[in-house]
């Protein structure tokens, strides 16, 4: 079974079921995003955490959910749960789609549009 590690923002409940196994272990490491003070609950299986090497084979998995929570920092973290094996960062629950926003469009007056002498 591969090993699967689950990030948890503090304060909010697992938006899905948690990484496989019989029992959970929350990590004594938290994530906390760089640019502000969300923390994030690291959460893996039991008998997986407690291995003689999970500091060496789980430092890549930690590596990725680092990068996700800071790259997250500017959707506001909305993301809540996360889970990775080590290739891909995943969602669990439900992702919230943000409006974009509508470009610019050109003034219909005959005239070459340009941005500089728009006003």
């Amino acid at each position: 079974m591969p090993l699967t590690i689950a990030a948890i923002q503090s304060g909010t409940d697992p938006k899905g079921p948690l990484p496989p196994g019989a029992f959970h272990r929350t990590l004594e490491e938290q994530l906390t995003c760089p640019k502000c003070h969300v923390t994030y609950n690291l959460i893996a299986d039991y008998d997986e955490s407690m291995g003689r090497f999970f500091e060496e084979e789980s430092h890549k998995f930690i590596l990725l959910l680092k990068k996700t929570i800071q790259r997250g920092h500017d959707h506001n973290h909305q993301l809540t749960h996360l889970e990775t094996n080590g290739v891909v960062v995943r969602a669990v629950g439900e992702v919230i789609e943000l409006p974009r926003p509508k470009p610019e469009e050109p003034p219909l007056d005959g005239w070459t549009y340009h941005p500089r002498h728009a006003k």
